[in-house]
Formats: structure tokens, sequence, C-alpha cells
């Protein structure tokens, strides 16, 4: 350590100089600020609560699918600390583990004893002004979380966000989980997707109101919620099922607010690949012959519909065997790419049954597709899987954010609904998901077998909430404002 250390200040300087240019590279685009996702507003409070004195939440780990704007999110939070703030430039440093690892070999913790040390010439215990340490990529040092602890318990006037691969939920010290505030990143619903593209605020509370609704039955605050919600898309050049459309076929990530429809799902599929080059390989030795395996298995997971995936039939189509493919399954969705759903039913069931996989969005879905010339969105079934992909990917970001619904399954039984929602007292909820007009037979018969209050049918041939008996129809874009 000692034979690089001036070689490290020289670097850590650097970064100070740097950051200034690199927060104006990552948060303008033709000289226009980038707006605030939601998440940012999340972070903003911790660091006013913090520089008010409030030391509990200042470790904060940020995990998320490449391609979401962590890095965006974190030089908007540079920028509003230098600028709003006036936080000295010096104050704030900006890393990237995967730069530090490859360029210098040096451990994160060093790199930050050495920045207090020797820019600030002080210990952790002795600082008397507050620091902000903002770490991207850190899943690339092992011990990144060990590193946050240390930090945090040497000094409470150290401010700290981990961002990296949803690798870090996995890579999280035990020690550490008391001290660390988890704030996730996940694809933009539609109710941002419109604020960030075409400056449309939707009414407060519609997220909620519709939560509420799904998980009780009752629809009233919801189309309250809805009615006002019509009178906010005049700033909408497209008619809005067609803005959904785009949205649901590219429009969930960052990127998709500046580019073009080509160039979204190209640098989508780039992102695909970088995961399994970077994301999955921290977790695998990747030969050749490998991510040529997993890049199929992706790609059959693009191409179906959603349904059951039985690991020995594609461990013979694409000839590898069934514990390889539960392998590459089982990291993918440690990468958050991917995620399953069981059958619903006892244990049994559970074990015997195989799982459904759908992407974290289904513009992943739509770009390899695009990639593989089977793109079709005039397609109604191909809209109709997008749909049901969104569905799950929206029911998945809830169970890991507020834990409702307690458990996501589909229904096993030919012709069953799409899914079937449980909460923590074992009711049951059937949801049926579509393009196009849905029959009610479906959900009428979950309801009676499971013996559910109501079911849930959500199409793009409903206009506005409605009840009709026991069955709540929900808007598809309605749906998309949770």
């Amino acid at each position: 350590m000692e034979g690089n250390k001036d070689l490290l200040i020289s670097y850590i300087k650097k970064r100070l100089i740097d950051e200034p240019t690199l927060m104006k590279e990552n948060i303008y685009d033709n000289n226009q600020k980038f707006k605030y996702r939601n998440a940012f507003l999340n972070l903003k409070k911790y660091i006013d609560d913090f520089l008010d004195g409030y030391v509990e939440n200042r470790f904060i780990i940020m995990p998320g699918l490449r391609g979401l704007g962590k890095s965006t999110l974190i030089f908007q939070l540079y920028d509003y600390l230098l600028n709003q703030k006036k936080i000295e430039n010096d104050r704030i440093l900006y890393l990237s583990v995967d730069q530090l690892n490859e360029f210098l070999g040096e451990r994160l913790i060093d790199t930050i004893y050495v920045y207090i040390n020797e820019i600030h010439q002080r210990s952790p215990i002795t600082l008397d002004k507050e620091l902000f340490i903002f770490i991207d990529e850190a899943q690339y040092d092992e011990k990144w979380s060990m590193a946050g602890k240390i930090i945090y318990d040497e000094s409470k006037k150290i401010f700290m966000i981990f961002t990296g691969s949803s690798a870090l939920d996995f890579e999280v010290n035990i020690d550490s989980v008391r001290r660390m505030k988890r704030e996730a990143i996940y694809p933009m619903n539609f109710k941002e997707y419109l604020y960030l593209k075409h400056d449309i605020n939707l009414p407060k509370g519609i997220s909620s109101a519709i939560r509420e609704m799904i998980f009780t039955g009752n629809i009233d605050d919801a189309i309250n919620k809805e009615i006002k919600i019509i009178n906010n898309f005049s700033n909408l050049k497209a008619p809005l099922n067609k803005e959904f459309e785009n949205y649901l076929t590219y429009g969930s990530f960052p990127m998709s607010l500046s580019l073009n429809e080509f160039d979204i799902h190209r640098k989508t599929y780039d992102m695909i690949e970088r995961i399994i080059e970077k994301d999955v390989s921290h977790y695998k030795s990747l030969g050749k012959n490998t991510k040529t395996t997993i890049l199929k298995i992706i790609r059959f997971l693009s191409i179906q519909k959603p349904g059951e995936l039985s690991k020995v039939k594609l461990g013979k189509n694409i000839g590898v065997s069934p514990s390889i493919i539960q392998e590459i399954l089982y990291i993918l969705e440690k990468t958050h790419l991917i995620f399953h759903i069981d059958a619903y039913g006892g244990a049994g069931k559970q074990i015997r049954k195989p799982w459904k996989y759908y992407f974290l969005s289904p513009s992943i879905k739509s770009s390899i597709n695009f990639t593989l010339g089977k793109y079709t969105p005039e397609n109604r079934e191909f809209l109709g899987n997008l749909a049901e992909n969104l569905v799950a990917s929206y029911f998945f970001k809830m169970q890991e954010t507020i834990k409702r619904p307690l458990g996501i399954f589909y229904a096993s039984e030919k012709g069953g609904v799409d899914f079937l929602l449980t909460n923590i007292y074992g009711d049951v909820i059937p949801v049926e998901v579509g393009i196009g007009e849905k029959n009610k037979k479906q959900v009428k018969n979950a309801i009676d077998k499971y013996n559910s209050d109501y079911g849930i049918i959500i199409s793009n041939k409903t206009s506005l909430i409605k009840k009709e008996d026991n069955i709540i129809f929900i808007p598809l874009t309605t749906f998309s404002y949770i």
C-alpha cells in the first residue's frame, strides 16, 4: 500500500478535479438538465436529513440492473450538493470501483482512508466537516459492504452511497445489514415515463389508489383519481394508447427518453451482453461456450410466450444438461435480468411444477426480439405477451418494495388465469391480463375455485376502471401508473 500511496493520492486528486465535468456530461442532454427520477427525491431526502443532523440513514445501497440510470442519479446528487447546498468540491468524492481495480488494483477501504487522511488531513473519527462518498460499481470489490460498515462505525460525518448491479443484494455482510438503507432502482413505470418524456404530471396518490384497489377490491378512490387524470394529456402528440404501446415495447429504460426506437433496441441488447460479460461472470467463470449458452437461454425466453419452462427440454434443444440450465437461470435471476414465479399450490406441487420466467421489463423482451428479427408490435399476441410481462414485473417490484402481494403465482391448471396473488391471510386474488377482449369465464372460474372475494381483468379494451359483479376491470394504461 505504501508504495502506491502517492499514485492513489494523485488518482483521487484527479477525480476531484474531473468530477464537475463528469457531472455535466451525465446530467445534461443538449444543454437541458435531465428531469429527476422518483428515486432522486428519496436519495435527496437522506442527504437533507444528514445535513440537518440525522445520522442514521448515511449508508445507502442502490442496486439495480444496468441501464437504469444509477450513475446519472449519483451525478444529479453531486450537482445538488455542489450547486444548491454549496458543499465544497473536495468534500464530494465519486469512485468507480471497476476503474479503481483495473487501473490501480487498490481496495476500496484503502482508497477511502487515503481520501480522508491525505486530502482532508483527518482521521474518520476527527472529521469536523461532512463528506460525501459515492461508490459506483461497488460489486467489483468483494469487501465493499465491510468497507461501508467500517466507515459507518468510525464516523458520523460521512455519507455514502454504493451503487451496482443487483449482485449488491447478495454480497451484503451480515454485520452491515442493520446499518444500511436499501434504495433499489427499477425500470420506469408509465407514470414516470410520461413525466420524464412529456412533462405530464399525474395526480398525487394515483399509484397508491390503484394498489389499494388491487389488494382490497375497493375501486372508489382509484376511480376518482382516474377521472382527474383525463385532463392531463394535452402535451401528448400521439393518442394515449399509442404512447402506451411505445412505452410497452421500448420505453421503460431512461435511454428511451432521448433516443430513437432503433437505437433504444440496439443499446438495450448491448446492455444485455454487458450483463453477461460483467455481471454474470461475477458469479461464474465464463468460457466462450458458456456465453453462447447464456445467450441461447435468454433468446429462448424472449421468443416464447410466457409459460412453464422445462429445463430438461430446453437443455436438449441447446445441448447442455438441465443442471447447467438451472445454474445459469439462477445467476440471471441474481442480476435481476429475469425473475420467476411458482405454480400455486402446496409444497409438492411447487416442487413438481416448472417455474415461469419473466424479464424485469417488457422492453428487454422486445429488444431481444427486435435483434432476432422477430419484433412484431402490430401483432396482438406479441403485444399480449409484453403486457403479461409488464404486469408480472410490476407485481414483482411491489413485492420487493412494499411486500404486497405476499405471493405471486400462476394457475397451473389448463385454462387457468395468468396470476394468483396472495396476502398474509392466505386470500387469493385471480388476475387475467391481455390485449383485446378478455373472456370473464377464466376469472369467474378462478374466483369459485379459490373462494376469492373478487378477481381482476387488466386489458387494453377497458377504457375506465369498472366493477361488474365481483370482477374489477382495469385499463392497462391505468394499471401502469402504479
